[in-house]
């Protein structure tokens, strides 16, 4: 036996209206409804003022120049909020993309890893000599890399997990310290530690990296992605 479909018109008017509610007006914004107030206030002001002693025009101007600032600043800070929350979403988007992908941030941890380990230096300018000085848990010097003459900036630094003896070291946690220096003069310089985005997470101070080894960092915190 076929089936039929009935038609609205063999439909109940209230359930109709029941899975069909009408759209209510659309709620009036903070501005509006301080427009609103504002205009109310104003026309029972000019409907009770003395007639003696009318309103001026340089008080109903100064009154509508006080609305106008307000209303100004409501549709700045909803802009600015609006203009937040589409910048938190760009953050975000470039984060997921950071997921699986190496980092350098400023630290001075490095991870001896299956004999080698990758470490960064930051210089504020060129320098003729740049020294890694590496050093193990008790703060003994095990190794001394000479990068030599760098630029500026930041930049990766591999380690191949070996003593100044040239005998390879145990895997596990060590530091290291970065100096330079051109024309005699010591050069800022940076210790850049690295890590791998593991995943990416928001809070009220907005988008954080979560970095094996680091913990949680701000996008401004990494100075090179790898």
């Amino acid at each position: 036996m076929a089936s039929t479909v009935q038609g609205s018109g063999g439909v109940s008017s209230a359930l109709m209206d029941a899975m069909n509610p009408k759209k209510s007006s659309a709620a009036k914004t903070d501005v509006e409804e301080a427009q609103d107030r504002f205009l109310k206030l104003l026309v029972t002001q000019m409907k009770n003022q003395d007639p003696m002693n009318p309103l001026d025009n340089a008080q109903v101007t100064s009154q509508f120049a006080q609305l106008s600032t307000v209303t100004g600043i409501n549709k700045l800070n909803d802009a600015m909020t609006s203009m937040m929350a589409g910048y938190q979403a760009n953050q975000t988007l470039q984060a997921v993309g950071m997921i699986g992908r190496g980092v350098l941030s400023s630290g001075s941890r490095i991870e001896l890893t299956k004999g080698s380990g990758l470490l960064g230096v930051d210089l504020a300018e060129p320098a003729d000599k740049v020294s890694v000085t590496i050093r193990d848990a008790s703060g003994k010097e095990v190794r001394k890399l000479e990068l030599g003459a760098q630029k500026a900036g930041s930049q990766p630094v591999a380690w191949d997990g070996k003593a100044e003896d040239g005998s390879a070291l145990k895997d596990g946690h060590y530091t290291f310290e970065v100096a330079a220096v051109r024309g005699g003069a010591k050069v800022a310089a940076t210790a850049l530690q690295f890590g791998l985005v593991d995943t990416v997470s928001t809070d009220a101070k907005g988008v954080k990296l979560n970095v094996s080894g680091l913990g949680s960092l701000n996008l401004a915190d990494v100075r090179q992605i790898l």
